[in-house]
């Protein structure tokens, strides 16, 4: 599995566990043709099947703040010139092929997610 897939696995792991944690209200479970589905305090659903078959608890689901509600950033905004990186930085890091990058935890925990492209690849950079 190649550090592209493994990142994306991470990140919605990542995402479902804040999903299930970030709210205060429980969701209502529906189970129509054998999928497995929750809904959110707007109306929408959401299928956590595959979350109930990893033994995850759809009755225990909480809904989080909703599609769309962390505007991703494209990562030119995150460059700057003349960078820095002191020995202490904290970084999310990635390298495909002959490529790499680096993105600073202090200026991602502004935005959450940032869009970019290694090696001809886009990708979804999430802290």
């Amino acid at each position: 599995m190649n550090i592209y897939k493994k990142t994306i696995i991470l990140f919605v792991l990542l995402s479902l566990i804040g999903f299930c944690a970030s709210a205060s209200a429980f969701t209502k479970v529906k189970k129509p043709d054998n999928r497995i589905y929750i809904q959110d305090r707007h109306g929408e659903k959401w299928d956590v099947t595959q979350a109930a078959g990893l033994g995850f608890k759809p009755e225990n689901f909480q809904y989080g703040i909703g599609r769309n509600a962390i505007v991703p950033v494209d990562d030119k905004k995150l460059r700057s010139n003349g960078f820095f990186a002191s020995s202490d930085m904290r970084v999310i890091g990635i390298a495909k092929d002959d490529e790499a990058h680096a993105y600073s935890v202090s200026k991602l925990r502004r935005h959450e997610i940032a869009n970019s492209v290694i090696a001809d690849t886009p990708i979804a950079v999430g802290y």
